[in-house]
């Protein structure tokens, strides 16, 4: 460790605040353009609003190899590889000279980081991280060589689970080809329609807001339903008895599909592990475990245009847009004879298959990949140059 130095962040990096949209910036505002960075929409990858980069300073776009952490609100989550204009609430961080960009990223993506800044964070309504809070932050900086070796050993694992990700958008793809194909273009005209209540239950989770535990289960709610995934992680834990009292009314079983109803719309999660150990706040329930016939169905007409349409169609409220449950409960299916129903499953399962087998390796990869982190950031496990 004697050639490792401890410094403060602000000695090592610049950093720069994003764009403030108030009345002076509004009008960069644009239908088309760069995308505007703010949290939630890193989270979804998805984007609603767009800059005219013309007027905007360069130190507020991000560019696909820049680091950006979240200053504001959430405060202390890190991405990179976005490209767009990084908004107010968010930090871009530049290393300088002899600090390695990725070792960077690794070194901001610790959960002792992100405890920290949350720590030093002030604020009564929303925490906010000050400039000098976050530049006081230590570093241990081994060599330039080092903080290569140790940026590709984490990225590789990331790389393996980007991978992984990646088959499963395919796979998930090559069944909504599937569904177009048999449930869609192939459609009979005397296919009845049948009410989605008639084939299973449609709740929602609770309406409460359980206090937080410092032990216990965690509580997903719409921000968490990130793409193909849960971000259980970051989902904070309710009491034993929250958490059964919540599960009377919604519990989650395997076979069931998870929808966000307000705030961003229409993230779908398809559950299937077998072990599930949370509860649901303010998110569609579709208990398509109770009628397993319907299962892919269902998730894949909620991903189709029909579905989008039907989201589209039944959103309301003005300051933040939600689909009611009743909405939700008035879905409408065109039915299939049951033969043709199953024979399609049968195809379409092997693709569900080997995403949940992918998912499977992707939590192994994580969890290696969040054990080796510290240990590497600290010196503790070395990497041989």
């Amino acid at each position: 460790m004697s050639e490792w130095r401890e410094y403060e962040l602000g000695e090592v990096v610049e950093l720069f605040q994003g764009l403030a949209i108030n009345k002076q910036t509004r009008h960069l505002l644009k239908e088309t353009g760069l995308p505007l960075l703010r949290i939630t929409d890193m989270f979804s990858n998805s984007y609603s609003q767009f800059i005219d980069p013309v007027n905007v300073p360069q130190q507020c776009i991000a560019r696909e190899s820049e680091v950006i952490f979240t200053r504001t609100g959430q405060v202390g989550f890190v991405f990179k590889g976005k490209i767009g204009v990084i908004h107010n609430n968010c930090f871009k961080v530049k290393p300088k000279e002899n600090l390695y960009d990725d070792f960077l990223f690794w070194f901001l993506k610790q959960p002792a980081i992100k405890e920290l800044s949350n720590n030093i964070a002030s604020g009564s309504v929303q925490l906010d991280l000050p400039h000098s809070a976050f530049k006081s932050i230590p570093i241990q900086v081994p060599s330039f060589q080092e903080q290569k070796a140790i940026a590709s050993v984490l990225s590789s694992l990331d790389d393996k689970i980007d991978l992984l990700h990646r088959q499963n958008k395919t796979l998930e793809a090559m069944a909504e080809i599937l569904f177009r194909q048999w449930f869609v273009e192939d459609a009979e005209d005397d296919w009845e329609e049948v009410p989605i209540t008639e084939l299973f239950e449609v709740r929602d989770g609770t309406h409460d807001s359980p206090k937080q535990s410092v032990i216990g289960k965690p509580l997903i709610t719409s921000k968490h339903i990130l793409d193909g995934q849960l971000d259980i992680a970051n989902a904070y834990l309710i009491s034993e008895n929250d958490f059964n009292k919540i599960n009377q009314r919604s519990k989650v079983d395997t076979g069931d599909i998870l929808f966000s109803m307000i705030g961003t719309i229409g993230l779908i999660y398809f559950e299937q592990s077998a072990l599930i150990d949370y509860a649901i706040k303010n998110i569609g329930l579709f208990k398509t475990s109770q009628n397993p016939d319907w299962t892919i169905f269902t998730f894949l007409w909620l991903k189709s245009p029909i579905g989008r349409q039907f989201i589209d169609e039944h959103k309301s409220g003005s300051t933040q847009e939600y689909v009611a449950l009743g909405s939700m409960r008035s879905i409408v299916f065109q039915k299939p004879p049951i033969e043709i129903l199953r024979k399609f499953n049968k195809l379409a399962s092997s693709y569900f298959a080997k995403i949940k087998l992918n998912h499977t390796q992707i939590r192994t990869l994580e969890a290696l990949r969040d054990a080796l982190l510290p240990k590497l950031m600290s010196g503790e496990v070395r990497v041989v140059v």
